[in-house]
């Protein structure tokens, strides 16, 4: 049995717990050892998007020092996974008392559809989902995970989340035109510049509103929160999904 570590962003913590529980769930069908060590704190990736690297310094070495002894650390955020994998780098020099520790987490630590792609290979799902669904690429899954093949940049097929959305019956996944854009969100981007972040989204939604989307859905739910108030702001119809709701059965 593979222990797993999880780790919550702490928007999920906070606002989705609904996603962290969903999370769970799969992981445990899976056959896995889930434990949410408590003393888990931000990754550090807002202070250190606005600047402030060193200020983030002392919560990568907390997290290393909490998730050092699993087999895995699986996340459902590609963003919070990308921020540990690809730039703690500069926080454990050669020296470092936990240098040797984070270079190996670093090759254990998952985002939740990768991990179920790569590591558990997942292949079959005993459930339905008889709707519409848009998959949202979020930009650190595919960009900076390569979330859409084990190699490169690939547009056209985000294929580990859609493979594994594509094992429900009913599914239709719809073609959207505009695979690769960013929703506009950005973390604190969103704060700085309200009014491109708002018209980025809001055109993301209407890609989703010309495919013919039920759903939207994807596997980072910073992008979801973003896309999510827009579209109750303007009263659209569209349901909003993190990817690990849908594949654990959560009701739409």
């Amino acid at each position: 049995m593979l222990s797993v570590g999880l780790f919550i962003p702490c928007y999920v913590d906070q606002l989705y717990p609904q996603v962290g529980m969903a999370t769970v769930e799969i992981l445990e069908r899976c056959g896995c050892r889930v434990e949410f060590p408590r003393a888990q704190t931000c990754c550090g990736q807002p202070m250190a998007n606005t600047g402030c690297t060193e200020d983030a310094r002392p919560l990568a070495v907390q997290f290393v020092k909490i998730f050092k002894d699993f087999d895995y650390v699986v996340a459902p955020s590609g963003s919070c996974v990308a921020m540990i994998r690809h730039h703690y780098e500069e926080y454990f020099h050669d020296g470092d008392p936990y240098a040797a520790d984070y270079a190996a987490l670093r090759r254990k630590t998952f985002e939740l559809c990768e991990f179920l792609t790569d590591v558990v290979k997942l292949d079959r799902l005993d459930r339905q989902f008889p709707y519409r669904v848009g998959l949202h690429q979020s930009c650190h899954g595919l960009r900076e995970l390569r979330l859409g093949s084990s190699s490169e940049l690939v547009i056209d097929s985000f294929s580990k989340p859609r493979a594994l959305l594509e094992l429900l019956g009913g599914i239709t996944l719809v073609d959207l035109e505009r695979k690769d854009e960013c929703c506009g969100f950005g973390g604190t981007f969103a704060v700085s510049e309200e009014a491109v972040s708002c018209a980025m989204g809001l055109d993301r939604i209407a890609d989703h509103e010309r495919a013919g989307a039920q759903v939207l859905t994807a596997n980072d739910m910073s992008c979801l929160m973003h896309l999510q108030g827009l579209i109750l702001r303007q009263r659209k119809p569209i349901k909003v999904m993190h990817i690990a709701q849908i594949l654990a059965g959560h009701p739409v």
